[in-house]
């Protein structure tokens, strides 16, 4: 499989936000989303076998632990990607998998810990998340919906409503996008919707949800990669 990087940081996302936590970073993204923050995944990286993925991982993180399998999209490559994930699994590995949901993932296995980032009007990729994927959503999975604006908060919210995902999933993300120049401050000032109001507005509508902040750029310069 093709791997852009393969680092150990903090969980930056999600309801493992904190968590140390090794991430597999796959190539390639057959979306383009306007915020997009890891462009640098579209080409390039390197072929390794799974068995070198997890003699990595399992260099980084010895004693098992937290993997976060990303990309780009990593369900392009998922005649490799899978079994990757099971040899993870038998490795001792909580294995979570970030995903638009523009694939079909009837086929992930059960124990992994599906991320779905369904896109939103603003993204230009709206519309790309195939309503089949949720019924292969668990208990255990997580939805979550990247915001810049009014109207992409009306749609995940309205998303989140009419497909009972609070119901369906272990937690429902908002989380306010970042600019994809960002660099310097680690303050929400990068943020294209001040958290602040998108507080206000879930608040106002008692949406069924979290509000989540990509924890890694309030740590570390928002344009440093392998954090």
């Amino acid at each position: 499989m093709q791997i852009t990087e393969i680092y150990k940081s903090l969980q930056g996302e999600s309801t493992h936000a904190g968590l140390p936590c090794v991430f597999v970073r796959l190539t390639g993204c057959n979306l383009r989303c306007a915020w997009c923050d890891s462009e640098y995944t579209f080409q390039g990286g390197r072929k390794m076998t799974s068995d070198e993925v997890c003699g990595e991982v399992k260099r980084l993180s010895p004693n098992g632990g937290l993997v976060e399998i990303t990309g780009g999209e990593p369900m392009l490559q998922e005649r490799e990607l899978l079994p990757l994930m099971r040899q993870l699994l038998e490795a001792g590995y909580q294995v979570l998998l970030e995903t638009s949901g523009e694939r079909p993932l009837e086929r992930v296995p059960a124990e992994i810990v599906k991320i779905v980032d369904v896109k939103c009007p603003d993204s230009g990729e709206a519309h790309t998340f195939h309503t089949e994927n949720l019924e292969t959503l668990a208990a255990h999975d997580e939805v979550k919906f990247v915001l810049s604006g009014r109207a992409d908060y009306e749609f995940a919210r309205d998303f989140t409503v009419r497909h009972r995902l609070a119901e369906r999933v272990h937690a429902v993300l908002f989380s306010p996008a970042f600019r994809k120049d960002a660099t310097g401050a680690r303050d929400s000032s990068h943020c294209l919707l001040d958290p602040r109001q998108l507080a206000e507005w879930m608040l106002a509508d008692d949406v069924r949800a979290r509000l989540g902040l990509q924890l890694h750029k309030f740590i570390w310069d928002p344009a440093v990669r392998g954090v």
